[in-house]
């Protein structure tokens, strides 16, 4: 049997940094420390973390005094919040998450329409779009496209921005930044921003290099991490088994026993302990 695990997979600089820090404070403080939604897309490091005195929160409204902000980052209303009651945040966010929320309000600033490119109920997207203003809309598929450029015909704008979540898929992102401006004449100034994460790029380009060469394609991570379920999606294209696991409990050794070539892929969300 052979088993390819792919170089890129596990935790990204962005969650490292998160996870690493929130173990910081509990070290120095101890618990309990409030984070503002599930600090990763994992549930066993959720777990570790809560046994040590962190407590995940859904709404801010729910602080009692130190609020972690997690990796995906938060809406502006979080912010003004937090100054208006006088609760301290430990601003974890990814700083490549960060630097999207500057330009889409910069752009916004200048009356740019923005298309952001992302999954619509995933934290980041949420909280990136509350920094786009009036003019703008979210676009996770192709059935958005449509609705997005009848708005900003309606809006009577020239200037567009292109952006996306850190970790959109990179062939829908092409995908439909082509469709938009195959759709819009030269009248339009479009700028196109290419902040799909380097570390997500580069884990679904290995992703289907090692799933064109296996017969199963193992991808490990949680349940609800998006860009685990990409991997899953990208993997699909190229193998024709594709199994999702979050750890070794959920994979039946007898399901694989059949398969000469194997690849294995981690989410961002996933430590390298877990594959």
């Amino acid at each position: 049997m052979n088993i390819i695990v792919g170089k890129n997979s596990g935790f990204c600089a962005g969650v490292k940094h998160t996870i690493d820090k929130a173990n910081d404070e509990l070290e120095k403080y101890g618990g309990p420390l409030d984070c503002l939604g599930e600090i990763i897309h994992n549930k066993q490091v959720v777990e570790s973390l809560e046994n040590r005195g962190l407590r995940t929160i859904d709404s801010i409204e729910d602080a009692e005094d130190k609020v972690l902000i997690r990796a995906h980052g938060v809406s502006k209303s979080v912010y003004e919040y937090a100054d208006r009651n006088n609760i301290r945040l430990i601003d974890l966010t990814c700083p490549k998450v960060l630097k999207i929320h500057n330009q889409v309000e910069d752009f916004a600033k200048k009356n740019y329409f923005i298309f952001l490119f992302g999954i619509k109920n995933h934290p980041e997207t949420i909280g990136t779009y509350s920094f786009c203003g009036v003019n703008s809309y979210v676009i996770e598929s192709k059935d958005d496209v449509s609705p997005a450029l009848n708005l900003l015909y309606s809006s009577n704008l020239r200037d567009v921005l292109i952006i996306s979540q850190t970790t959109f898929s990179l062939s829908l992102f092409n995908e439909l930044s082509e469709l938009i401006m195959n759709s819009l004449d030269s009248t339009y100034n479009i700028h196109v921003e290419k902040s799909i994460c380097n570390a997500t790029s580069l884990r679904q380009i290995e992703t289907e290099e090692i799933a064109a060469k296996v017969d199963l394609m193992i991808i490990i991570g949680g349940k609800n991490s998006s860009n685990t379920k990409k991997l899953c999606d990208v993997a699909s294209k190229y193998c024709k088994h594709v199994i999702h696991i979050e750890t070794k409990d959920d994979l039946s050794l007898e399901s694989v026993r059949n398969f000469s070539n194997i690849g294995i892929m981690a989410g961002a969300s996933t430590p390298r302990i877990y594959h």
